[in-house]
């Protein structure tokens, strides 16, 4: 069973990028959605409990927000996958722009999440760690392995 932990800013495509892969065979729990902790984490506690591969659809900024999930899952018998959302800062506004309703979030918002990011690792527990950006026409996704690969690993 997996556990799959999105980490990236508000309007970085990872909702999007969940549609395009996950939808299928993973169930997918959002802050957004469920409004609040308590929630959030009955639920995760419920698809761990019943095997169900799960993604989480934050932003997941810091060790300490990742380390909640990681923890339950590696406790849980899961596996653990990171996907990292790197997205240039004028891209996210421009992306956030074209939302509406509650999906728009205030620029701060982008900022503040930004302001506090820090670079996932191996270390953390994931088994495997990707990189997500928009590939060359801008249409999709890019997806390498985190950390990149040095020359003599290619």
């Amino acid at each position: 069973m997996e556990l799959v932990l999105f980490i990236g800013p508000p309007a970085a495509g990872k909702s999007t990028f969940y549609a395009a892969r996950f939808a299928q065979t993973h169930l997918r729990l959002s802050l957004d959605m469920l409004r609040t902790r308590h929630r959030e984490t009955l639920l995760v506690s419920a698809c761990l409990a019943a095997r169900q591969p799960v993604v989480i659809d934050n932003t997941n900024p810091t060790r300490a927000e990742r380390a909640v999930y990681i923890d339950q899952a590696r406790a849980s018998g899961f596996g653990v996958t990171g996907y990292r959302f790197e997205v240039p800062y004028a891209q996210l506004i421009a992306r956030n722009a074209l939302r509406s309703g509650r999906a728009r979030v205030p620029e701060v918002a982008i900022r503040a999440t930004l302001a506090k990011f820090e670079l996932p690792g191996l270390d953390e527990g994931f088994d495997q760690l990707w990189q997500v950006g928009p590939d060359v026409l801008g249409t999709g996704f890019e997806v390498l392995p985190w950390p990149a690969p040095g020359p003599d690993e290619a």
